[in-house]
C-alpha cells in the first residue's frame, strides 16, 4: 500500500540546519510526530548536544527546533513499505528538498539520521551545492552504534561557540 508524508516541514527564516530522516516510523505516524517511537534517541540526542532538557510534547519539540535554528523534514513524501525499518521502503517518490531550499535561502547545511536518506538526497538531489553531513541512525534499530558515538556525531550540529552554523564553511561533503 502507497503511503504519504504526514507532517509538514518543520522550518523557518531564522533556520541554519535541515535535518534530514527517511520517513517517520510506524510508532511516530501513531504519535503524530517527527522520531516518536520511545526507544529513538533523536531528541535525547539533541537535547545532550544543546544541553536542554529533553522536549515531550509537540508544541516544545518545535520550539527547541526553531530555539535552536534547526529544520526537520524526511527525504521520503510517497512509499510503500512493510515495516518502519529503511531497508522497506519501496517505490520511494522524494520531498521537493530543491524547493524547500529555494524558499528557504537561510538554510546552510543539511544532517541526514542514515544512510537511506542521504542516498535518497545523492539520488534526487545529489547536484545542490549545500554543505552536507551523514548522522548515524538514532533509531533503535541501529544497535552497532553506542549512544555515545551518536552523540559524538550529532555535536556537529552545534559548533563550540553555540551556533548550529558557521557562515564561512562552504565546502561540500
Amino acid at each position: 500500500m502507497r503511503e504519504s508524508h504526514p507532517f509538514s516541514p518543520i522550518i523557518d527564516e531564522n533556520s541554519k540546519v535541515l535535518i534530514l530522516g527517511t520517513f517517520p516510523s510506524f510508532k511516530s505516524l501513531e504519535r503524530g510526530f517527527y522520531y516518536s517511537h520511545p526507544q529513538n534517541v533523536f531528541w535525547r540526542l539533541l537535547s545532550d548536544v544543546f544541553k536542554e532538557p529533553q522536549p515531550n510534547s509537540v508544541e516544545e519539540k518545535i520550539s527547541f527546533l526553531k530555539r535552536n535554528k534547526i529544520a526537520l523534514w524526511d527525504m521520503v513524501a510517497t512509499c510503500s513499505r512493510e515495516s518502519s525499518l529503511d531497508s522497506s521502503l519501496s517505490g520511494v517518490e522524494p520531498n521537493d528538498i530543491e524547493d524547500l531550499l529555494k524558499r528557504y535561502p537561510n538554510i546552510e547545511r543539511l544532517f541526514f539520521t542514515g544512510r537511506k536518506a542521504q542516498s535518497i538526497f545523492e539520488k534526487f538531489f545529489g547536484h545542490l551545492d549545500i554543505t552536507r553531513h551523514y548522522l548515524p541512525s538514532p533509531s533503535p534499530a541501529n544497535r552497532k552504534i553506542s549512544y555515545q558515538e551518536k552523540l559524538k556525531a550529532y555535536r556537529s550540529i552545534k559548533f563550540p561557540d553555540g551556533q548550529t552554523c558557521r557562515k564561512e564553511q562552504s565546502y561540500r561533503n
